[in-house]
């Protein structure tokens, strides 16, 4: 699976130690955890939600590295998907305990799990639609998108520059639910 990543140009596209701030899916010191949408879209919305961007005003200051990376098949097929209520999977910072919670269950019960595969919490449903040319550019079919959660270090993962300074699309903005 080719899957999408936003990333500080300054920076490696992946975290390498547990040093990390703690997000939806991982606690403090449960690092490294690198979380990888889909679709450009959703890593574009993720980090928009993550920045509370709303207006296409503040798309202007963006310079953001974005990463096509191939996340191999045996990961994929060995990933949990939690089971959670689709409010808390995608709701706001409220949420993020009980979803680190239920990550950090599925983690123990499973000793060697590395990949979870979870709801986009960013995208509104359908919001990973996508584009197509029929007499001019077209919303593609409503699809919902997904997020790849890979723990530990992934020295092995092989990642391809897409942009490197770049910002998101306007009309992605109405597609982001808001944190």
């Amino acid at each position: 699976m080719i899957a999408y990543r936003h990333v500080d140009p300054r920076y490696p596209l992946l975290w390498e130690s547990a040093e990390q701030p703690p997000a939806r899916w991982h606690g403090e010191g449960e690092g490294p955890a690198s979380y990888f949408a889909d679709t450009p879209h959703g890593a574009w919305a993720e980090f928009l939600r993550h920045e509370a961007i709303v207006e296409e005003v503040d798309l202007q200051g963006i310079r953001r590295a974005l990463w096509a990376v191939d996340i191999p098949d045996e990961q994929l097929d060995a990933a949990a998907r939690p089971v959670l209520p689709a409010r808390t999977a995608t709701g706001g910072l409220d949420t993020y305990a009980a979803c680190q919670a239920a990550a950090r269950r599925l983690r123990r019960r499973n000793p060697g799990l590395s990949c979870l595969v979870v709801p986009s919490a960013a995208l509104g449903s359908g919001g990973a639609a996508g584009w197509y040319v029929d007499e001019g550019l077209r919303s593609g079919p409503p699809r919902d998108g997904v997020v790849v959660v890979l723990y530990g270090r992934q020295p092995d993962l092989v990642g391809w520059p897409c942009v490197h300074l770049g910002q998101p699309d306007p009309r992605l903005l109405p597609l982001v639910r808001p944190l």
